[in-house]
């Protein structure tokens, strides 16, 4: 356990440190709102067994409430985002009455289809300007901080990541979370010893949906505005291509599955560019506008050389190593 706390204090002193070391703040705030809403997926998917294709509603109902509630209500920055995250809970909450009574694929394609009900819903909906997005979301202050300077607002965000890491952590190391994990691994057993096993998952569904929330309320702050593709079911894919490559059922796989996949969205063109100059093969060029092939094509080697992703491949055989020795 000690070990363990090393690794996280390491972990939380290099993520303080980046800016002066010239990373991009807006960069690594993006990263960090991503790997939030990694975490709260993998909580549900990782740790209790239930796969969702609908989280993408979370993150951009709790983006478009947060938003709106600071343009237009005139809430302070905190009161928005606690009533971002508020609306994704009672989302997460409806949704889970309605599919947790159900597993396996038709619990998935209940949640695909509810968020996909929730994007069209945004996308006629006035407040959210359809195509246009929710733009000039006030960053205001926060505990006497002026968040309109990137720095300051990067230390928010990184206080809010961890919070929001810490309770994923919480979570997994209680009761509660070892019954999580007895559902995952048997239900049947899980409910022969007398557990409701519904309340259970519904609980974690909608503890799930509050951090993606919260990530969501975090990213229309960092970059003032709210649009549908917060809630389109391409963002529910790629959290759950996030949690899978970084390593299921770790803590800090999807935090990297979230790098891995913000750095190919965001880097993958000058790395063509470079490519191009190095080889002189002009092809590497057009890298740039094929992110989603590539994606997948990182996608298919980690599944196949990292089944249990990548951290959770190295954590496997450091763990065979330690044995044999």
């Amino acid at each position: 356990m000690n070990r363990q706390l090393l690794g996280y204090i390491a972990f939380a002193i290099i993520i303080a440190i980046l800016p002066m070391v010239g990373a991009y703040p807006i960069f690594v705030m993006k990263v960090m709102c991503y790997a939030l809403f990694a975490c709260a997926f993998n909580l549900l998917l990782g740790y209790t067994g239930l796969l969702s294709f609908g989280h993408a509603a979370f993150l951009g109902g709790a983006a478009y409430a947060s938003g709106h509630a600071m343009a237009v209500w005139g809430l302070p920055t905190f009161a928005g985002i606690f009533f971002g995250t508020a609306v994704a809970a009672v989302m997460g909450l409806v949704m889970g009455l309605l599919a947790i009574r159900r597993s396996g694929i038709y619990f998935a394609m209940i949640t695909l289809a509810m968020a996909q009900m929730v994007f069209f819903f945004f996308l006629q909906a006035p407040f959210t300007h359809g195509e246009d997005g929710l733009q000039g979301i006030p960053r205001g202050s926060f505990l006497g901080l002026d968040l309109s300077r990137d720095l300051t607002l990067y230390y928010v965000v990184m206080a809010i990541f961890f919070f929001g890491y810490f309770v994923c952590w919480r979570t997994v190391n209680s009761p509660f979370g070892q019954v999580l994990k007895a559902i995952r691994e048997n239900e049947p057993r899980a409910i022969s010893l007398g557990y409701n096993v519904n309340n259970f998952k519904l609980l974690a569904f909608v503890l799930s949906a509050t951090l993606a929330g919260l990530a969501g309320s975090t990213k229309a702050l960092v970059f003032v505005s709210a649009t549908l593709s917060d809630a389109t079911w391409q963002m529910s894919g790629m959290v759950i291509l996030m949690t899978l490559i970084g390593g299921l059922g770790t803590f800090t796989g999807p935090v990297l599955g979230a790098l891995i996949v913000v750095m190919l969205e965001n880097k993958v063109g000058e790395f063509g560019r470079f490519l191009s100059q190095t080889t002189g093969i002009e092809w590497f060029r057009s890298l740039g506008e094929s992110v989603t092939i590539v994606i997948g094509l990182i996608f298919i080697l980690s599944v196949l050389a990292f089944r249990r992703g990548i951290v959770g491949e190295i954590a496997h055989r450091y763990k065979l190593r330690k044995a044999g020795s």
